[in-house]
């Protein structure tokens, strides 16, 4: 096999079972920074044996099982160290028979088990930042490499490496268990692993800073990681509701962009580039929010919003009404400046720009939306809609200059020039 084909074909199986890999280990070692390593130990192990003994034929096994033996061969030099020769772990006299390696394909029936839950709950440990949270759930769960996440957060690669660092240290130093979280704490805890979810979709589906407008791998990611909790999480209506938001939204991505890569705003996208496998499958998961007693769950409710959209053949079939009062409900149970802002979007398509503009221009002084640059972006299709053209080309400029996003920048700003052009 040739070098290049061998990279493609390692980093395919490491995508598909590093995080089962390093879950099992960390239940082993109880250190997540540890266990990545004596994973990466397992990778470099490949990238030896592999060019001169073939690929084997599981080679997600194989790499499981060299961790594993790396993971058992750290456990004796420890019990060694405390002089417990004779007292080796629980991992050692359970997975070791007679001084034999565990075979390779142990464990490996279910790719998907406790281990990666665990290892999901723990990188997303409050302990930790939500910045920290986020790198050290791709680097672990998600098995990106960290130039990847680097540039996928447009940080420098030093910068990301730091942070995830710290994030294992920090870790260690507060001796966080490599456990499920107790009733008292799930809450909590599921809230947070969420969070990190919803938040690296968001990047993916509507990049904050660069050139491009989406990242699609970012939104690949997050589906990914959302489908395993939702496959570990079977009864929690929220997992369901956020992966059943993700489908939907990610069916609109290859819409979300013109052939030479320009943003296309919603309503003037080609719904018949739209997905329908994933919005079949975010309706399905909808579905079993409601059996679940679930709908006025946040995720669930935002779900229920874009299914609106994805139900509506052409633009103008949309239930605006409807996505109104879903986001009248969100408003209750998750209340944000981002929020209200977003429902006055839904207004003025509902009942009429003039009613949209009321709720936006009580958000002019909100703090949290000083910096943001939909804030102004709103305000002005409001204005472009009640024909107040020069009002609404300052506040596309406005936008433009606030956005850290180069095409949408480059939108804003061809916005703000035709409102001009339209004010004469």
């Amino acid at each position: 096999m040739a070098c290049s084909d061998l990279h493609r074909t390692l980093d395919a199986v490491w995508r598909i079972e590093s995080a089962r890999i390093i879950g099992t280990l960390a239940r082993m070692v109880r250190d997540v920074g540890i266990a990545e390593e004596l994973a990466q130990d397992a990778l470099v192990a490949a990238l030896e044996q592999w060019p001169h003994k073939g690929v084997p034929d599981n080679p997600g096994a194989w790499l499981t099982a060299t961790a594993k033996n790396r993971a058992l061969d750290l456990l004796r030099h420890r019990s060694m160290q405390a002089g417990k020769a004779d007292a080796l772990t629980w991992e050692i006299e359970t997975q070791m028979q007679d001084g034999a390696p565990p075979a390779p394909d142990a464990g490996v029936d279910n790719p998907v088990g406790d281990d990666v839950l665990r290892l999901m709950f723990v990188a997303c440990h409050p302990v930790l930042s939500p910045e920290a949270r986020v790198a050290l759930t791709l680097k672990m769960v998600g098995g990106l490499a960290t130039p990847d996440i680097a540039r996928a957060f447009l940080l420098p690669e030093a910068t990301l490496a730091q942070r995830i660092v710290r994030a294992k240290r920090t870790l260690s130093e507060a001796r966080v268990p490599f456990e499920l979280p107790g009733p008292a704490e799930l809450g909590e805890r599921l809230d947070a692993v969420l969070r990190v979810i919803y938040l690296i979709f968001n990047e993916g589906y509507a990049a904050t800073a660069g050139e491009d407008w989406t990242r699609p791998a970012l939104c690949d990611e997050a589906l990914r990681l959302g489908r395993v909790l939702a496959t570990l999480a079977p009864g929690v209506a929220e997992v369901h509701g956020l992966v059943a938001l993700m489908e939907i939204q990610a069916s609109r991505l290859r819409a979300r962009t013109d052939a030479a890569g320009r943003p296309v705003l919603l309503l003037d996208q080609d719904r018949g580039r739209w997905d329908r496998l994933l919005i079949r499958r975010g309706l399905a998961a909808l579905e079993r929010v409601d059996a679940l007693g679930g709908a006025y769950g946040p995720y669930a409710l935002q779900a229920a919003i874009a299914a609106c959209h994805a139900r509506a053949a052409q633009a103008g079939d949309t239930d605006w009404q409807r996505i109104a009062a879903l986001y009248d409900a969100l408003a209750q149970v998750a209340p944000s400046p981002v929020v209200e802002l977003n429902r006055a979007v839904a207004v003025s398509m509902a009942f009429g720009p003039a009613a949209g503009l009321d709720i936006v221009d009580a958000l002019r002084d909100e703090p949290a939306l000083r910096h943001y640059a939909l804030l102004p972006g709103v305000r002005g299709d409001l204005l472009a809609r009640l024909g107040r053209h020069a009002e609404a080309s300052e506040e596309f400029r406005r936008a433009a200059a606030l956005t850290q996003n180069e095409s949408e920048r480059t939108l804003l700003t061809e916005r703000a020039r035709l409102s001009a052009d339209a004010a004469g």
